[in-house]
């Protein structure tokens, strides 16, 4: 689904956003019947508030949007898109009362309120749409709308519908529309080319495990690599989830799909870096085959790794797709994975962790977290912790027992296969919203991509 705007030559609606302490003010020199139809209809400017303006034939001439109380902005961008939903299909756009510092941030959030999963419904609903303000990027808000929208399709959709192999045509048309190169690695040919956690975790599954790598840009500019788990579906593996847990492990490559959004914003926006995509695809599958408890699985890296749990499948994907990522020693590599459930314990479900060495890196993520309202926090690498994932039998243990900092035991197992890059980041996210808000449905999440996108723009882009 692409998110756009209605086209600058429509006519179109206006709308008027009042804050709670402006509206008699706004209603100061206005005519007598608009006083008595707003205070008959209840309006007060409260948050979210919306009302309709008639002319005599009854259609609409204007709109009034409640801003609030200046203590209600910081809750978001995303009232906008609240605004956006309870409006009839038609045009609009921006009138009065929004800061020219908010008009970004607003018509993103109209953008986010068009997306609806529907691939399964028989039909479509209605659009409130947008003609966008000139002084606005509309192309950039455009682009981080529809990288939005590719993120939650690709969660969304069911593992009947995108295991393995639909996640490599996904990842191929994404390529295709860029211009970039694409190679799969898959089957077999993932031990010839020494990958052998990656065809571990998926040999079980009807679906091969492979691994997707695409590449775009020029390489004498900068090297950001992205790195996304891909478990298209998660059972557990021969440790089989309970179905409690097992309910919504269609969303286990949010890394993945999280990474392509992030992807199709670079690559939209034409930024000057060398972006590399990698996505190990697998399904956690149970069949003879399958992986095992106690197995020793040697990584591409070389460092062992004892198996104590086949569901923390994830970080041995990872591990060799970001060893491959490392040896050419990149400038940047993002890893994005739905790992850890002591993440969500931590943090719960808006807000992902994020890992790094580099304080200033720390700064900017945590910098941009703020200026692009897409909310990140900082847990340690805790050195000390080290020793919990290293057993007695292999160089590594994919899930140390105790349970304790489990999100950090992870990220430190992934650090282990990252030395020659310049700046790495490691980011656990959820990847779903399990209750609706204004302009984030429920169901797939997009989360961490404007915030690095912002990061990289400052970091690594220079003209």
């Amino acid at each position: 689904m692409q998110a756009k705007f209605a086209g600058n030559s429509q006519d179109a609606i206006p709308i008027d956003f009042i804050k709670a302490d402006g509206l008699d003010t706004w209603l100061s020199d206005k005519s007598g019947q608009i006083n008595a139809w707003v205070k008959s209809n209840g309006f007060t400017a409260a948050l979210g508030q919306v009302l309709t303006l008639p002319d005599t034939g009854g259609n609409i001439t204007r709109v009034l949007a409640g801003w609030g109380q200046a203590s209600d902005h910081s809750k978001g961008r995303y009232w906008a898109a609240s605004i956006a939903a309870k409006l009839p299909e038609a045009v609009y756009e921006f009138g009065s009362g929004l800061e020219q510092s908010e008009l970004h941030e607003a018509s993103l959030s109209w953008l986010l309120a068009q997306y609806a999963f529907d691939r399964y419904k028989t039909k479509s609903g209605s659009l409130a749409r947008l003609k966008p303000d000139t002084s606005i990027n509309a192309e950039r808000v455009e682009a981080l709308a529809t990288a939005e929208f590719l993120t939650r399709d690709l969660i969304n959709t069911p593992a009947s519908d995108m295991g393995p192999d639909a996640l490599e045509a996904a990842f191929r048309k994404l390529g295709g529309e860029h211009d970039a190169k694409v190679s799969v690695i898959k089957g077999d040919a993932l031990l010839e080319n020494n990958f052998p956690m990656i065809h571990a975790v998926g040999r079980a599954s009807d679906q091969q495990p492979r691994l997707l790598d695409m590449t775009w840009g020029n390489d004498t500019d900068p090297k950001v690599t992205l790195v996304g788990k891909g478990v298209c579906f998660d059972t557990g593996g021969l440790n089989i989830k309970p179905g409690s847990s097992m309910g919504l492990m269609k969303k286990d490559m949010g890394g993945s799909a999280n990474a392509m959004g992030l992807a199709h914003l670079i690559m939209a926006l034409k930024l000057k870096v060398r972006l590399r995509l990698l996505v190990p695809a697998v399904e956690n599958s149970i069949s003879a085959g399958a992986f095992r408890p106690q197995d020793v699985l040697t990584s591409r890296k070389g460092l062992t790794v004892e198996i104590n749990n086949t569901d923390a499948e994830g970080r041995l994907v990872l591990a060799d797709a970001l060893t491959l990522a490392d040896e050419e020693s990149p400038d940047f590599i993002v890893c994005m994975a739905t790992l850890t459930g002591a993440a969500r314990v931590a943090l719960g479900p808006d807000v992902p962790p994020f890992f790094t060495d580099s304080d200033s890196l720390a700064n900017a993520i945590s910098n941009a977290s703020v200026s692009e309202t897409d909310p990140v926090w900082r847990l340690p690498f805790w050195d000390p912790y080290e020793p919990i994932i290293e057993p007695d039998v292999a160089d590594l243990d994919n899930a140390p027992k105790g349970g304790f900092g489990g999100a950090i035991t992870a990220a430190l197992f992934l650090r282990r296969f990252v030395e020659h890059a310049d700046e790495f980041v490691h980011l656990d996210l959820y990847g779903w919203t399990p209750v609706a808000k204004p302009g984030r449905t429920h169901g797939g999440a997009c989360q961490s991509i404007r915030a690095i996108l912002r990061v990289i723009e400052e970091r690594h882009c220079h003209d």
